[in-house]
Protein backbone atom coordinates (compact mmCIF):
# COMPACT_ATOMS: atom_id res chain seq x y z
CA UNK A 1 0.00 0.00 0.00
CA UNK A 2 1.53 3.30 -1.07
CA UNK A 3 1.51 5.90 1.68
CA UNK A 4 1.60 8.74 -0.83
CA UNK A 5 -1.69 7.62 -2.29
CA UNK A 6 -3.18 7.30 1.16
CA UNK A 7 -2.38 10.92 1.84
CA UNK A 8 -4.73 12.10 -0.87
CA UNK A 9 -7.56 9.61 -0.44
CA UNK A 10 -7.37 7.96 2.93
CA UNK A 11 -11.09 7.15 3.29
CA UNK A 12 -11.34 5.34 -0.08
CA UNK A 13 -8.13 3.40 0.49
CA UNK A 14 -9.25 2.40 3.95
CA UNK A 15 -12.54 1.20 2.51
CA UNK A 16 -10.70 -0.92 -0.04
CA UNK A 17 -8.48 -2.35 2.68
CA UNK A 18 -11.45 -3.18 4.86
CA UNK A 19 -13.22 -4.92 1.98
CA UNK A 20 -10.08 -6.90 1.15
CA UNK A 21 -9.92 -8.17 4.72
CA UNK A 22 -13.68 -8.48 5.20
CA UNK A 23 -14.38 -11.13 7.79
CA UNK A 24 -16.56 -14.18 7.20
CA UNK A 25 -17.40 -17.36 9.08
CA UNK A 26 -15.06 -19.30 6.81
CA UNK A 27 -11.95 -20.65 8.45
CA UNK A 28 -8.67 -19.15 7.24
CA UNK A 29 -10.03 -15.76 6.19
CA UNK A 30 -7.86 -13.07 7.69
CA UNK A 31 -9.17 -10.00 9.49
CA UNK A 32 -8.20 -6.36 9.51
CA UNK A 33 -5.19 -5.72 11.74
CA UNK A 34 -5.63 -2.88 14.21
CA UNK A 35 -3.97 -1.41 17.28
CA UNK A 36 -5.23 -4.34 19.33
CA UNK A 37 -3.14 -6.72 17.22
CA UNK A 38 0.13 -4.90 17.87
CA UNK A 39 2.59 -6.37 20.33
CA UNK A 40 4.67 -4.40 22.78
CA UNK A 41 5.61 -3.97 26.44
CA UNK A 42 3.08 -3.41 29.20
CA UNK A 43 3.18 -0.24 31.26
CA UNK A 44 4.92 -2.09 34.09
CA UNK A 45 7.48 -3.49 31.66
CA UNK A 46 8.11 0.01 30.32
CA UNK A 47 8.62 1.32 33.86
CA UNK A 48 11.07 -1.52 34.46
CA UNK A 49 13.06 -0.53 31.36
CA UNK A 50 13.04 3.14 32.31
CA UNK A 51 13.74 3.07 36.04
CA UNK A 52 15.16 -0.37 36.91
CA UNK A 53 17.27 -1.02 33.83
CA UNK A 54 18.21 2.66 33.70
CA UNK A 55 16.92 3.78 30.30
CA UNK A 56 15.05 6.89 31.50
CA UNK A 57 18.01 9.08 30.51
CA UNK A 58 18.88 7.07 27.41
CA UNK A 59 15.51 6.56 25.76
CA UNK A 60 17.23 6.98 22.40
CA UNK A 61 18.93 3.64 23.00
CA UNK A 62 15.66 2.14 24.24
CA UNK A 63 14.26 2.74 20.74
CA UNK A 64 16.89 0.35 19.36
CA UNK A 65 16.40 -2.22 22.12
CA UNK A 66 12.63 -2.35 21.61
CA UNK A 67 12.92 -2.45 17.83
CA UNK A 68 15.19 -5.49 18.19
CA UNK A 69 12.58 -7.16 20.43
CA UNK A 70 9.26 -6.16 18.85
CA UNK A 71 10.14 -5.28 15.27
CA UNK A 72 9.70 -1.99 13.39
CA UNK A 73 6.26 -1.18 14.85
CA UNK A 74 4.91 -1.83 18.35
CA UNK A 75 2.63 -0.26 20.93
CA UNK A 76 3.43 0.83 24.44
CA UNK A 77 1.82 2.68 27.32
CA UNK A 78 3.48 5.73 28.83
CA UNK A 79 1.44 6.92 31.78
CA UNK A 80 -2.03 7.74 30.42
CA UNK A 81 -0.81 7.65 26.81
CA UNK A 82 -1.09 4.70 24.42
CA UNK A 83 1.63 5.09 21.82
CA UNK A 84 2.34 3.40 18.48
CA UNK A 85 6.12 3.30 18.07
CA UNK A 86 7.49 3.37 14.53
CA UNK A 87 11.18 2.53 13.96
CA UNK A 88 11.44 2.08 10.20
CA UNK A 89 12.12 4.72 7.57
CA UNK A 90 9.39 3.28 5.33
CA UNK A 91 6.82 3.32 8.13
CA UNK A 92 7.79 6.81 9.29
CA UNK A 93 7.27 7.96 5.71
CA UNK A 94 3.83 6.34 5.67
CA UNK A 95 2.83 8.19 8.85
CA UNK A 96 4.14 11.58 7.74
CA UNK A 97 2.65 11.42 4.27
CA UNK A 98 -0.77 10.88 5.83
CA UNK A 99 -0.51 13.60 8.48
CA UNK A 100 -3.29 15.73 6.97
CA UNK A 101 -3.80 19.44 6.43
CA UNK A 102 -3.17 20.45 10.03
CA UNK A 103 -0.48 18.11 11.40
CA UNK A 104 -0.35 17.67 15.17
CA UNK A 105 3.05 16.81 16.60
CA UNK A 106 1.48 15.57 19.82
CA UNK A 107 -1.15 16.82 22.21
CA UNK A 108 1.61 18.04 24.59
CA UNK A 109 -0.83 18.03 27.53
CA UNK A 110 1.75 19.29 30.04
CA UNK A 111 2.91 22.24 27.89
CA UNK A 112 -0.67 23.12 26.97
CA UNK A 113 -1.73 22.59 30.59
CA UNK A 114 0.65 25.29 31.75
CA UNK A 115 -0.72 27.75 29.20
CA UNK A 116 -4.28 27.01 30.31
CA UNK A 117 -3.28 27.46 33.96
CA UNK A 118 -1.64 30.83 33.32
CA UNK A 119 -3.90 31.98 30.44
CA UNK A 120 -0.93 32.14 28.05
CA UNK A 121 -1.24 32.08 24.29
CA UNK A 122 -0.12 29.00 22.35
CA UNK A 123 2.77 29.27 19.93
CA UNK A 124 3.92 27.24 16.90
CA UNK A 125 4.89 24.25 19.06
CA UNK A 126 1.67 23.92 21.06
CA UNK A 127 -1.07 25.38 18.86
CA UNK A 128 -3.15 23.07 16.64
CA UNK A 129 -5.53 23.13 13.69
CA UNK A 130 -6.40 26.25 11.72
CA UNK A 131 -5.08 28.46 14.53
CA UNK A 132 -1.67 26.80 14.20
CA UNK A 133 -1.68 27.30 10.42
CA UNK A 134 -2.45 31.00 10.87
CA UNK A 135 0.46 31.44 13.29
CA UNK A 136 2.88 29.58 11.05
CA UNK A 137 1.83 31.59 8.00
CA UNK A 138 2.77 34.77 9.86
CA UNK A 139 6.01 33.47 11.40
CA UNK A 140 7.32 31.54 8.39
CA UNK A 141 8.50 34.17 5.88
CA UNK A 142 11.24 35.81 7.96
CA UNK A 143 12.37 32.47 9.35
CA UNK A 144 12.38 30.36 6.19
CA UNK A 145 12.77 32.57 3.11
CA UNK A 146 16.48 32.57 2.12
CA UNK A 147 16.54 36.32 1.45
CA UNK A 148 15.43 37.04 5.02
CA UNK A 149 17.61 34.35 6.60
CA UNK A 150 20.73 35.66 4.86
CA UNK A 151 19.98 39.12 6.26
CA UNK A 152 20.80 37.78 9.74
CA UNK A 153 24.39 36.95 8.73
CA UNK A 154 26.04 40.09 10.12
CA UNK A 155 24.05 39.85 13.35
CA UNK A 156 25.12 36.25 13.90
CA UNK A 157 28.72 36.91 12.87
CA UNK A 158 28.92 39.63 15.53
CA UNK A 159 27.94 37.03 18.13
CA UNK A 160 30.47 34.54 16.71
CA UNK A 161 33.21 37.17 16.99
CA UNK A 162 32.30 37.80 20.62
CA UNK A 163 32.21 34.06 21.32
CA UNK A 164 35.73 33.54 19.97
CA UNK A 165 36.92 36.48 22.08
CA UNK A 166 35.22 34.95 25.12
CA UNK A 167 36.99 31.63 24.51
CA UNK A 168 40.32 33.50 24.33
CA UNK A 169 39.51 35.29 27.59
CA UNK A 170 38.55 32.04 29.33
CA UNK A 171 41.82 30.44 28.23
CA UNK A 172 43.84 33.42 29.39
CA UNK A 173 42.19 33.78 32.80
CA UNK A 174 41.43 30.17 33.69
CA UNK A 175 43.46 28.02 36.06
CA UNK A 176 43.61 25.10 33.63
CA UNK A 177 46.21 26.54 31.28
CA UNK A 178 44.81 26.37 27.76
CA UNK A 179 41.83 24.31 28.88
CA UNK A 180 38.34 25.79 28.84
CA UNK A 181 35.95 23.56 30.74
CA UNK A 182 32.42 22.66 29.64
CA UNK A 183 32.40 23.48 25.94
CA UNK A 184 28.69 22.64 25.71
CA UNK A 185 27.87 25.14 28.45
CA UNK A 186 29.75 27.89 26.63
CA UNK A 187 28.06 26.99 23.35
CA UNK A 188 24.71 27.11 25.12
CA UNK A 189 25.43 30.73 26.07
CA UNK A 190 26.43 31.42 22.47
CA UNK A 191 23.25 29.87 21.08
CA UNK A 192 21.06 31.82 23.50
CA UNK A 193 22.82 35.05 22.57
CA UNK A 194 22.51 34.27 18.88
CA UNK A 195 18.81 33.43 18.85
CA UNK A 196 17.97 36.46 21.01
CA UNK A 197 19.89 38.71 18.64
CA UNK A 198 17.76 37.42 15.75
CA UNK A 199 14.34 37.05 17.39
CA UNK A 200 14.36 39.93 19.87
CA UNK A 201 17.01 42.08 18.15
CA UNK A 202 18.72 42.30 21.54
CA UNK A 203 21.96 41.17 23.14
CA UNK A 204 21.72 39.34 26.46
CA UNK A 205 25.29 39.63 27.75
CA UNK A 206 26.14 35.93 27.42
CA UNK A 207 29.47 36.78 25.78
CA UNK A 208 30.49 39.17 28.57
CA UNK A 209 33.25 38.22 30.97
CA UNK A 210 30.57 38.05 33.68
CA UNK A 211 27.27 36.66 32.39
CA UNK A 212 24.21 38.40 33.92
CA UNK A 213 22.51 36.39 36.66
CA UNK A 214 19.11 36.69 34.97
CA UNK A 215 20.53 35.21 31.77
CA UNK A 216 22.08 32.32 33.68
CA UNK A 217 18.73 31.68 35.35
CA UNK A 218 16.96 31.59 31.99
CA UNK A 219 19.43 29.04 30.62
CA UNK A 220 18.96 26.91 33.74
CA UNK A 221 15.17 27.14 33.40
CA UNK A 222 15.27 25.86 29.82
CA UNK A 223 17.22 22.80 30.94
CA UNK A 224 14.90 22.19 33.88
CA UNK A 225 11.80 22.45 31.70
CA UNK A 226 13.09 19.79 29.32
CA UNK A 227 14.22 17.60 32.23
CA UNK A 228 10.84 17.78 33.98
CA UNK A 229 8.68 17.30 30.87
CA UNK A 230 8.94 13.48 30.63
CA UNK A 231 8.32 13.16 34.37
CA UNK A 232 5.15 15.26 34.43
CA UNK A 233 3.62 13.59 31.38
CA UNK A 234 3.88 10.19 33.09
CA UNK A 235 0.95 11.16 35.32
CA UNK A 236 -2.70 11.91 34.49
CA UNK A 237 -3.56 15.60 34.61
CA UNK A 238 -5.66 15.18 37.74
CA UNK A 239 -2.50 14.38 39.75
CA UNK A 240 -0.40 17.32 38.53
CA UNK A 241 -1.32 19.81 41.29
CA UNK A 242 0.04 17.35 43.88
CA UNK A 243 3.36 16.68 42.12
CA UNK A 244 6.52 18.54 43.17
CA UNK A 245 7.70 18.10 39.57
CA UNK A 246 4.62 19.95 38.28
CA UNK A 247 5.21 22.86 40.64
CA UNK A 248 8.82 23.10 39.44
CA UNK A 249 7.64 22.76 35.84
CA UNK A 250 5.23 25.68 36.27
CA UNK A 251 7.92 27.78 37.94
CA UNK A 252 10.36 27.25 35.06
CA UNK A 253 7.72 28.21 32.49
CA UNK A 254 6.83 31.27 34.56
CA UNK A 255 10.42 32.43 34.32
CA UNK A 256 10.72 31.68 30.60
CA UNK A 257 7.61 33.70 29.80
CA UNK A 258 8.73 36.49 32.14
CA UNK A 259 12.03 36.93 30.30
CA UNK A 260 10.33 36.88 26.90
CA UNK A 261 7.73 39.37 28.12
CA UNK A 262 10.43 41.78 29.31
CA UNK A 263 12.16 41.60 25.92
CA UNK A 264 8.92 42.22 24.02
CA UNK A 265 8.02 45.17 26.25
CA UNK A 266 11.49 46.65 25.79
CA UNK A 267 11.18 46.45 22.02
CA UNK A 268 7.72 48.03 22.12
CA UNK A 269 9.11 50.92 24.17
CA UNK A 270 11.95 51.40 21.67
CA UNK A 271 9.50 51.48 18.77
CA UNK A 272 7.26 53.96 20.56
CA UNK A 273 10.23 56.19 21.34
CA UNK A 274 11.23 56.23 17.66
CA UNK A 275 7.67 57.07 16.65
CA UNK A 276 7.44 59.86 19.23
CA UNK A 277 10.67 61.44 17.96
CA UNK A 278 9.74 61.01 14.29
CA UNK A 279 12.57 58.56 13.70
CA UNK A 280 12.35 55.80 11.13
CA UNK A 281 11.50 52.54 12.87
CA UNK A 282 14.16 49.97 12.05
CA UNK A 283 14.37 46.33 13.05
CA UNK A 284 14.04 42.77 11.89
CA UNK A 285 11.99 39.89 13.30
CA UNK A 286 10.25 41.15 16.44
CA UNK A 287 9.89 44.67 15.06
CA UNK A 288 8.24 43.27 11.94
CA UNK A 289 5.77 41.22 14.00
CA UNK A 290 4.85 44.16 16.22
CA UNK A 291 4.37 46.55 13.31
CA UNK A 292 2.55 44.14 11.00
CA UNK A 293 -0.46 44.03 13.33
CA UNK A 294 -1.17 40.43 12.27
CA UNK A 295 -0.85 39.04 15.80
CA UNK A 296 -1.81 40.34 19.21
CA UNK A 297 0.96 41.07 21.70
CA UNK A 298 -0.18 38.03 23.71
CA UNK A 299 0.13 35.83 20.62
CA UNK A 300 3.55 37.27 19.82
CA UNK A 301 4.70 36.55 23.37
CA UNK A 302 3.53 32.92 23.18
CA UNK A 303 5.23 32.38 19.84
CA UNK A 304 8.49 34.13 20.71
CA UNK A 305 8.85 32.15 23.94
CA UNK A 306 8.50 28.84 22.08
CA UNK A 307 10.84 29.94 19.27
CA UNK A 308 13.43 30.93 21.85
CA UNK A 309 13.30 27.46 23.41
CA UNK A 310 13.64 25.73 20.06
CA UNK A 311 16.59 27.86 19.01
CA UNK A 312 19.08 27.11 21.76
CA UNK A 313 19.68 23.36 22.05
CA UNK A 314 20.00 22.65 18.32
CA UNK A 315 23.02 24.90 17.84
CA UNK A 316 24.77 24.27 21.15
CA UNK A 317 24.47 20.48 21.16
CA UNK A 318 25.18 19.99 17.46
CA UNK A 319 28.36 22.10 17.47
CA UNK A 320 29.49 20.36 20.67
CA UNK A 321 29.13 16.97 19.01
CA UNK A 322 30.69 18.20 15.75
CA UNK A 323 33.84 19.37 17.54
CA UNK A 324 33.87 16.17 19.57
CA UNK A 325 33.77 14.08 16.39
CA UNK A 326 36.26 16.22 14.47
CA UNK A 327 38.71 15.88 17.36
CA UNK A 328 38.82 12.12 16.73
CA UNK A 329 39.01 12.37 12.94
CA UNK A 330 41.96 14.62 11.95
CA UNK A 331 41.67 13.74 8.25
CA UNK A 332 38.05 14.87 8.16
CA UNK A 333 38.95 17.98 10.11
CA UNK A 334 41.79 18.84 7.73
CA UNK A 335 39.56 18.40 4.71
CA UNK A 336 36.96 20.71 6.24
CA UNK A 337 39.60 23.26 7.26
CA UNK A 338 40.98 23.38 3.72
CA UNK A 339 37.51 23.90 2.27
CA UNK A 340 36.91 26.80 4.65
CA UNK A 341 40.22 28.59 3.98
CA UNK A 342 39.91 28.01 0.23
CA UNK A 343 36.61 29.90 0.25
CA UNK A 344 37.55 32.39 3.00
CA UNK A 345 41.34 32.82 3.08
CA UNK A 346 43.16 34.89 5.68
CA UNK A 347 40.97 37.14 7.79
CA UNK A 348 37.92 36.92 5.52
CA UNK A 349 34.79 36.33 7.60
CA UNK A 350 32.40 33.79 6.02
CA UNK A 351 29.03 35.05 4.81
CA UNK A 352 25.88 33.20 3.80
CA UNK A 353 27.01 33.29 0.16
CA UNK A 354 30.39 31.81 1.16
CA UNK A 355 28.63 29.00 3.01
CA UNK A 356 26.89 27.99 -0.22
CA UNK A 357 30.35 27.10 -1.55
CA UNK A 358 31.16 24.79 1.38
CA UNK A 359 29.41 21.45 0.73
CA UNK A 360 31.71 19.54 3.07
CA UNK A 361 30.86 21.89 5.94
CA UNK A 362 27.19 21.17 5.38
CA UNK A 363 27.92 17.43 5.18
CA UNK A 364 29.76 17.53 8.53
CA UNK A 365 26.77 19.18 10.21
CA UNK A 366 24.32 16.79 8.59
CA UNK A 367 26.32 13.73 9.61
CA UNK A 368 26.61 15.08 13.15
CA UNK A 369 22.83 15.44 13.27
CA UNK A 370 22.44 11.87 11.99
CA UNK A 371 24.60 10.49 14.78
CA UNK A 372 23.28 12.84 17.46
CA UNK A 373 19.86 14.16 16.43
CA UNK A 374 18.87 16.93 18.84
CA UNK A 375 15.31 15.63 18.69
CA UNK A 376 15.85 11.84 18.91
CA UNK A 377 12.16 11.14 18.39
CA UNK A 378 9.13 13.00 17.19
CA UNK A 379 5.40 12.40 17.28
CA UNK A 380 2.28 12.73 15.20
CA UNK A 381 -1.38 12.49 16.10
CA UNK A 382 -3.68 11.61 13.21
CA UNK A 383 -6.62 13.96 13.69
CA UNK A 384 -8.43 13.97 10.33
CA UNK A 385 -8.73 10.38 9.07
CA UNK A 386 -8.06 6.79 9.97
CA UNK A 387 -4.79 5.73 8.33
CA UNK A 388 -2.95 2.56 7.34
CA UNK A 389 0.65 2.04 8.48
CA UNK A 390 2.52 -1.20 7.94
CA UNK A 391 -0.71 -3.02 7.08
CA UNK A 392 -2.43 -1.93 10.29
CA UNK A 393 -5.51 0.30 10.32
CA UNK A 394 -5.30 3.01 12.97
CA UNK A 395 -8.20 5.20 14.00
CA UNK A 396 -7.81 8.96 14.01
CA UNK A 397 -6.44 10.41 17.26
CA UNK A 398 -3.81 7.66 17.36
CA UNK A 399 -0.50 8.91 18.78
CA UNK A 400 2.56 7.80 16.78
CA UNK A 401 6.06 7.93 18.26
CA UNK A 402 8.59 8.30 15.43
CA UNK A 403 11.88 6.71 16.48
CA UNK A 404 14.31 8.84 14.47
CA UNK A 405 17.39 7.87 16.48
CA UNK A 406 16.87 4.16 15.82
CA UNK A 407 16.32 4.80 12.11
CA UNK A 408 19.35 7.08 11.71
CA UNK A 409 21.46 4.26 13.20
CA UNK A 410 19.90 1.57 11.00
CA UNK A 411 22.64 -0.35 9.17
CA UNK A 412 20.33 -1.18 6.27
CA UNK A 413 20.06 2.55 5.53
CA UNK A 414 23.44 3.82 6.71
CA UNK A 415 26.23 1.23 6.36
CA UNK A 416 28.65 1.40 9.29
CA UNK A 417 26.04 3.51 11.11
CA UNK A 418 28.11 4.40 14.18
CA UNK A 419 31.00 5.84 12.17
CA UNK A 420 31.34 9.55 11.43
CA UNK A 421 31.30 9.74 7.61
CA UNK A 422 30.33 13.18 6.26
CA UNK A 423 30.93 11.98 2.71
CA UNK A 424 27.60 10.13 2.93
CA UNK A 425 25.92 13.45 2.17
CA UNK A 426 28.04 14.64 -0.76
CA UNK A 427 26.37 14.66 -4.14
CA UNK A 428 27.50 12.21 -6.76
CA UNK A 429 28.32 9.37 -4.38
CA UNK A 430 26.54 6.02 -4.71
CA UNK A 431 25.72 5.98 -0.99
CA UNK A 432 23.81 9.22 -1.40
CA UNK A 433 21.51 7.58 -3.96
CA UNK A 434 20.82 4.59 -1.75
CA UNK A 435 19.83 6.57 1.33
CA UNK A 436 16.20 6.70 2.30
CA UNK A 437 14.75 10.25 2.31
CA UNK A 438 13.31 9.58 5.78
CA UNK A 439 16.44 7.92 7.15
CA UNK A 440 17.57 11.12 8.85
CA UNK A 441 15.15 14.02 9.23
CA UNK A 442 16.56 16.03 12.16
CA UNK A 443 14.36 19.05 11.44
CA UNK A 444 11.15 17.17 10.78
CA UNK A 445 9.07 16.96 7.62
CA UNK A 446 6.35 18.86 5.84
CA UNK A 447 4.47 21.95 6.94
CA UNK A 448 5.14 21.17 10.61
CA UNK A 449 8.92 20.92 10.11
CA UNK A 450 11.19 23.03 12.31
CA UNK A 451 10.39 26.71 11.84
CA UNK A 452 13.91 27.85 12.74
CA UNK A 453 15.81 25.29 10.66
CA UNK A 454 17.46 27.72 8.25
CA UNK A 455 18.47 30.20 10.93
CA UNK A 456 19.91 27.37 13.06
CA UNK A 457 21.83 25.96 10.10
CA UNK A 458 23.26 29.37 9.19
CA UNK A 459 24.29 29.92 12.81
CA UNK A 460 26.03 26.53 12.95
CA UNK A 461 27.79 26.98 9.60
CA UNK A 462 29.11 30.43 10.53
CA UNK A 463 30.30 29.30 13.96
CA UNK A 464 31.98 26.03 12.96
CA UNK A 465 33.73 27.53 9.94
CA UNK A 466 35.18 30.37 12.00
CA UNK A 467 36.18 28.12 14.88
CA UNK A 468 38.18 25.97 12.48
CA UNK A 469 39.84 29.06 11.02
CA UNK A 470 41.05 29.91 14.52
CA UNK A 471 41.63 26.55 16.17
CA UNK A 472 42.69 23.02 15.53
CA UNK A 473 40.59 20.38 17.22
CA UNK A 474 42.37 17.59 19.09
CA UNK A 475 41.27 14.92 21.59
CA UNK A 476 41.59 15.59 25.28
CA UNK A 477 44.63 13.63 26.50
CA UNK A 478 42.46 12.33 29.33
CA UNK A 479 40.48 10.41 26.72
CA UNK A 480 37.15 10.94 28.45
CA UNK A 481 34.32 9.25 26.55
CA UNK A 482 31.19 11.38 26.28
CA UNK A 483 27.90 9.62 25.62
CA UNK A 484 24.48 11.11 24.86
CA UNK A 485 21.58 11.26 27.26
CA UNK A 486 17.97 12.25 26.72
CA UNK A 487 16.30 15.08 28.62
CA UNK A 488 13.50 15.31 26.06
CA UNK A 489 16.30 16.43 23.71
CA UNK A 490 19.58 14.61 23.11
CA UNK A 491 22.60 16.19 24.78
CA UNK A 492 26.06 15.21 26.08
CA UNK A 493 25.98 13.29 29.35
CA UNK A 494 29.23 14.87 30.57
CA UNK A 495 30.96 18.20 29.96
CA UNK A 496 33.14 18.42 26.86
CA UNK A 497 36.27 20.33 27.80
CA UNK A 498 38.29 22.70 25.62
CA UNK A 499 42.01 23.11 24.98
CA UNK A 500 42.79 26.39 23.23
CA UNK A 501 45.68 27.77 21.21
CA UNK A 502 45.45 30.28 18.37
CA UNK A 503 46.46 29.13 14.90
CA UNK A 504 46.45 32.61 13.37
CA UNK A 505 50.27 32.96 13.17
CA UNK A 506 50.37 29.85 11.00
CA UNK A 507 47.50 30.67 8.65
CA UNK A 508 49.71 32.47 6.15
CA UNK A 509 51.91 29.41 5.68
CA UNK A 510 49.01 26.99 5.80
CA UNK A 511 50.25 25.34 8.97
CA UNK A 512 48.19 24.48 12.03
CA UNK A 513 48.98 24.18 15.68
CA UNK A 514 48.35 21.29 18.02
CA UNK A 515 45.75 20.83 20.72
CA UNK A 516 42.79 23.07 20.93
CA UNK A 517 39.43 21.51 21.70
CA UNK A 518 39.49 18.45 23.91
CA UNK A 519 37.05 15.58 23.91
CA UNK A 520 37.08 11.86 24.44
CA UNK A 521 36.64 8.83 22.26
CA UNK A 522 33.80 9.39 19.81
CA UNK A 523 30.81 7.14 20.19
CA UNK A 524 27.20 7.54 19.18
CA UNK A 525 25.55 4.95 21.36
Amino acid sequence: MKAAAAAGGAPSILLAELRRHQTSPAVGVDKVKTLDDLGGPSFLTTLNWLFIKGYFKKTQQLQIEHRNIYGPIWKSKYGPLVVVNVASADLIEQVLRQEGKYPVRSQMPHWRGYRELRSKSHGPLTEMGAKWQRIRSILNPRMLKPVHVSSYTNTLNDVVTDFIERISWLRATGDQGITVNDLTGELYKFAFEGICSVLFEARMGCMNEVVPEETQKFIFSVGEMFRLSPIVVLFPKVFWPYLPAWKQFVATWDHLFSVAEDLVKKKMEEIQQDVDTNKEVEGAYLTHLLLSDQMTVTEILGSMTELLLAGVDTTSNTISWALYLLAKEPEIQTKLYREVIDVCPGDKVPTSSDISQMPYLKAVIRETLRLYPVVPSNARVTVENDIIVGGYVFQKQTLFHLCHYAVSHDESIFPDPHTFLPQRWLRGLDDKIKQHPFGSVPFGFGVRACLGRRVAELEMYLLLSRLLKSYEVRPDPAGTEVKPITRTLLCPAEPINVLGQDTEPHLASGGRLAPVFGSGAATSV
